[in-house]
């Protein structure tokens, strides 16, 4: 079967084959959270915490691979203290499931990043959000970190 479309979308392409009525939509959703994805790397790595504010529901919660859990103000704090540093993230592996008004995103990324005092060292993150679609805007309400 032929590619009826292919998006590029910051360097990611997604190909779609055999669209139905709808998909249009979905995959505008999905292409929507790789971005928002890859934004909220930026604004760790920046520190810009505005973007994170933006980004992260009120009600975010980020569980940490120790089992911690910070609220989205404790995990911004955090960053913007330096208590948690980023200083890159390359992508390897983006799964969405969007339906409406909700989502889920695993994404695998190669981190570089000094945390809670220890040195800085290349961590092979994954973390699972779900997020929520507020006035046609994605937010993430939650993540929980492992390794893969």
């Amino acid at each position: 079967m032929r590619p009826l479309l292919i998006i590029l979308f910051s360097g990611l392409a997604i190909t779609l084959f055999g669209l139905q009525k709808g998909d249009d939509r979905t995959m505008d959703d999905k292409g929507q959270i790789i971005a928002l994805y890859r934004e909220m790397y930026q604004a760790m790595v920046d520190k810009d915490t505005a973007t994170l504010n933006r980004i992260y529901a009120p009600e975010f919660v980020l569980v940490h691979m120790t089992g911690m859990r910070q609220s989205k103000q404790a995990y911004i704090g955090a960053i913007a203290d330096g208590t948690l540093n980023y200083y890159s993230a390359e992508h390897e592996q983006m799964t969405v499931t969007a339906d409406n008004e909700r989502a889920t995103l695993q994404g695998r990324s190669r981190v570089s990043a000094a945390v809670f005092g220890g040195g800085r060292h290349t961590w092979p993150l994954q973390l699972t959000f779900h997020l929520i679609k507020r006035d046609g805007q994605w937010l993430f309400t939650s993540a929980t970190a492992s390794t893969f």
